[in-house]
């Protein structure tokens, strides 16, 4: 079956979309990527999308955001298709993740009633209509209504691509959010465990585009970060909080590490420079705190395998190095996999098994009461009657 993915992080840089063939059932199945392509948000889309993230807005502005986006990640779509010269009408399927605007993963009180709530927006109906395929949009509202987190979900494709009989393996993903799944030797998928470490690439990509006034979006290679110093004292008051003890399951999004959390830094006066090391480190000894505290006590750790944005910082990865020694840290592009494709791949994998009516989730990873078939099924047009949908604007 050939299914495209499409995933637009928190970190608001842009639709990543991946093409993929999958073969085969359960943990034996194989993914192959035929392509994969990041189109970059416009700036006036990325200052949309951050003014209703957690934040006070009209909601008009969610409901045109809403259907806007699927015209975006269609127009992604058809372009990945052309220029790796896929017939889009060889697509069977589509995962979207959409995008997140608001996560709230701990219960809090809210008219008489303890709810926990999660938004991506990006309608899958849409989407479905112009492309002519079926879609299958919105996964993490299930998994919370069953008691979970509705994160992290890419574990399942983690354990389906990781797993090995002798080696720990720790798959690690600096995004917007830096989360993990560690994968004990020759365990059942029910032994996995993961969860957000804290912060990834959001809190560095906030304070270099301050930092630039907005020409930069992100610190490529960590060149900015390498010419400041860390802060060791904001460093020890920032891993105070009690988020990085917390036990697993735990996940975490801009309303933790959003505009608030960056104005605190920039509020100290230190040097943009230093605070862009600092948000550095801060990435870097979350994760091997986390590593440290929640993973090493019930397995061994052999390898870290990463992937997101944060794997082409080599100021952050030089850090984990150093902060985990006797780790080997590899790229996820070793196992198959893109690490700039990695969560495009994960939410088509996704949409495969929800397509053939199979749970997708992994309790141990999300605090789920059960294994639960995840998302919403957008239909494609009736059969005899597909054809690709190209709208004026497109051309």
């Amino acid at each position: 079956m050939i299914i495209a993915g499409i995933m637009s992080g928190t970190s608001l840089d842009g639709i990543d979309v991946a093409i993929v063939e999958i073969t085969g059932e359960g943990w034996n199945k194989k993914v192959t990527t035929l392509a994969h392509y990041t189109t970059p948000y416009s700036q006036a889309v990325r200052g949309a999308l951050l003014a209703v993230s957690n934040a006070g807005t009209h909601t008009a502005q969610i409901g045109l955001l809403h259907f806007l986006l699927p015209e975006l990640y269609a127009k992604a779509v058809r372009g990945l298709c052309l220029k790796a010269g896929i017939p889009l009408r060889s697509l069977q399927l589509v995962g979207c993740h959409g995008q997140t605007i608001l996560h709230i993963a701990d219960p809090t009180r809210f008219l008489g009633y303890r709810l926990n709530c999660t938004l991506q927006i990006g309608d899958g109906s849409v989407l479905a209509e112009r492309l002519s395929v079926p879609v299958v949009s919105d996964f993490r509202p299930r998994d919370m209504a069953s008691g979970g987190q509705g994160a992290p979900l890419v574990p399942y494709v983690d354990y389906l691509l990781l797993r090995h009989r002798k080696r720990g393996r720790v798959a690690l993903n600096i995004g917007g959010i830096a989360n993990l799944t560690a994968i004990p030797p020759s365990s059942p998928p029910s032994k996995v465990i993961a969860f957000d470490t804290g912060p990834g690439n959001m809190v560095m990509d906030q304070l270099v585009s301050l930092h630039t006034r907005g020409s930069r979006r992100y610190d490529r290679d960590g060149v900015i970060a390498r010419r400041g110093k860390i802060s060791r004292w904001l460093l020890r008051i920032l891993l105070r909080d009690p988020f990085f003890r917390k036990q697993p399951p735990k996940s975490a999004g801009r309303e933790e590490y959003g505009e608030e959390f960056v104005e605190h830094l920039v509020s100290t006066r230190l040097p943009m420079e230093d605070l862009v090391a600092t948000a550095g480190a801060l990435t870097a000894s979350t994760i091997a705190l986390g590593i440290r505290r929640h993973v090493m006590p019930v397995m061994p750790v052999h390898d870290l395998v990463v992937s997101g944005g944060g794997v082409h910082n080599r100021f952050v990865l030089n850090l984990l190095a150093s902060e985990l020694p006797n780790v080997s840290i590899h790229s996820s592009a070793e196992f198959g996999a893109d690490p700039d494709a990695k969560e495009a791949i994960a939410f088509a994998v996704l949409a495969y098994e929800t397509w053939h009516g199979r749970p997708s989730n992994l309790p141990s990873a999300t605090g789920a009461s059960h294994p639960l078939v995840l998302g919403k099924i957008s239909p494609g047009p009736p059969a005899g009657n597909r054809r690709p949908n190209k709208r004026k604007a497109d051309s």
